[in-house]
């Protein structure tokens, strides 16, 4: 084994130490040549790794004295339960998600929210390319079929194969392949709902989910979602006794934005609830492959007995945002899914199917997700770090278990649509809290993303974001 695996090994080993509290935040870490001892590594070894915990902000040297834990940011606290109440998103509440998405994709903003990786090297392109080229060479007719209805085989059998890592076992004829992730949603809802049902959702939730299910006709209920455990089963299970909901769509497994997962015990009840009461659970899986620990957490859909559940999810955030191929395994109702989908989009593209097949079955996705999850982690861990020295006291935030997106809630005085604005000004892009929710319990919070280069363009706009917060709350940094 390489020296930098160990060190890396080592850092994300003592990371993870830090986090549930073996080492709480003022304790020291074991000095180097004992760390060295205790773990039969070298000196130099122990250096690197606790030089990339100081660069992540998880430790700090103290000359003559050692190493020791930073003072980390408090958690986000769950807001407790309140009374579900059904709504429609306003025309107010559209628009900010329209002004928002419009700045997201503004080339001069700097943008610390979008939840999309922004750089090539976050992404496998050089192979990609290469297994393009290479199948138009061998096969140039594949720009001249379309790829029907339940889409390309090869990747199919792949998506099969992987889903297993999730505890999901399907067939190729379980899967039909999507133009992304959004169209796997639309075309659930159209699937198990009709225009005027009511629909369960967490709060908060992934904010496009609003204007899909308006366009729909359909209602909402949102269901209280811990920043830590994610979904609220018993207040879930009370609209399932009382039939109030017809549908739910829900990210069990590293929640957008909280970045939360439930337990694995949750997971086996959620899947129990909706087969007994035979409303069908739409599960948003995107991040899913994106879980900082090994083995995964298994899928709810991996408890799903009796087809109640239809899993969702797509290679944008891991493979090829341009290629915009998603899949979705529809349980019971994969053939009233697939017919919608034929009337729908119709076929996706055999070129761009095939290519991502091929690179699955090369065994190189399986390395390129491990180099994800350590660079994702290790950001997120170096933006907390920023947010805890730059914003104001009593800022709270999550810890997410995968991904790149995470939580933050500021001081009450502090409006984050007005903040989103102010920044604007000086074009930074953040997306306000009150987009993720139908009810203003999200109003002093942000949702933050770190999938871009920790450049210097990057980290002055997280900072400039703090000093503002700071302004507008009257409260200093820690």
């Amino acid at each position: 084994m390489q020296e930098s695996t160990l060190y890396q090994q080592l850092a994300q080993t003592l990371a993870e130490a830090i986090h549930v509290g073996t080492y709480p935040p003022g304790s020291r870490l074991p000095a180097i040549r004992r760390c060295a001892s205790n773990h039969q590594l070298s000196v130099n070894t122990v250096l690197a790794a606790y030089r990339i915990l100081e660069d992540r902000g998880l430790i700090e040297a103290r000359p003559q004295s050692g190493y020791y834990v930073r003072s980390v940011l408090p958690s986000v606290k769950s807001s407790g339960d309140r009374q579900a109440q059904v709504r429609s998103p306003s025309s107010e509440k559209l628009d900010l998600i329209d002004a928002v998405f419009a700045a997201q994709n503004h080339p001069d903003y700097t943008n610390i929210s979008l939840a999309c990786p922004q750089n090539s090297d976050f992404f496998p392109t050089a192979k990609i390319s290469r297994i393009m080229a290479s199948l138009l060479r061998r096969e140039p007719s594949l720009i001249g079929r379309y790829a029907l209805p339940p889409g390309s085989e090869r990747l199919r059998r792949e998506v099969a194969r992987r889903s297993m890592d999730l505890g999901i076992r399907l067939t190729l004829e379980d899967i039909t392949l999507t133009h992304g992730c959004m169209e796997a949603l639309q075309l659930a809802l159209r699937t198990v709902t009709q225009p005027g049902d009511c629909v369960g959702i967490e709060t908060p939730t992934y904010f496009y989910l609003f204007p899909l299910l308006a366009s729909l006709g359909l209602r909402v209920i949102e269901i209280p979602t811990d920043p830590q455990f994610g979904l609220s089963l018993d207040a879930l299970e009370l609209l399932l006794q009382e039939r109030r909901i017809q549908a739910i769509v829900a990210m069990p497994t590293v929640q957008n934005p909280l970045g939360c997962s439930m337990k694995l015990e949750e997971k086996r009840r959620l899947a129990e609830m909706v087969n007994r009461y035979q409303v069908p659970l739409i599960e948003d899986g995107l991040y899913g492959e994106l879980q900082f620990c090994w083995p995964l957490s298994p899928a709810v859909k991996a408890f799903d007995r009796e087809g109640w559940v239809l899993y969702c999810t797509s290679f944008t955030k891991t493979v090829a945002p341009d290629f915009h191929v998603g899949w979705i395994a529809a349980g019971r109702f994969t053939g009233k899914l697939a017919r919608l989908k034929s009337v729908s989009s119709l076929t996706e593209s055999r070129l761009l199917s095939e290519t991502l097949g091929h690179f699955l079955e090369s065994g190189g996705y399986d390395h390129h997700l491990r180099t994800l999850r350590r660079r994702y982690a290790a950001q997120l861990d170096e933006a907390r770090s920023i947010i805890a020295r730059h914003f104001p006291q009593g800022t709270r935030a999550t810890l997410p278990s995968g991904g790149f997106v995470f939580w933050v809630e500021l001081p009450d005085n502090v409006d984050s649509v007005q903040l989103f604005h102010r920044l604007l000004q000086e074009k930074i892009c953040l997306t306000p809290g009150a987009l993720y929710t139908l009810s203003d319990r999200c109003n002093s919070a942000l949702r933050l993303s770190c999938c871009y280069p920790f450049d210097e363009r990057y980290t002055y706009a997280l900072k400039r974001t703090g000093a503002l917060a700071c302004e507008m709350s009257g409260i200093a940094p820690p």
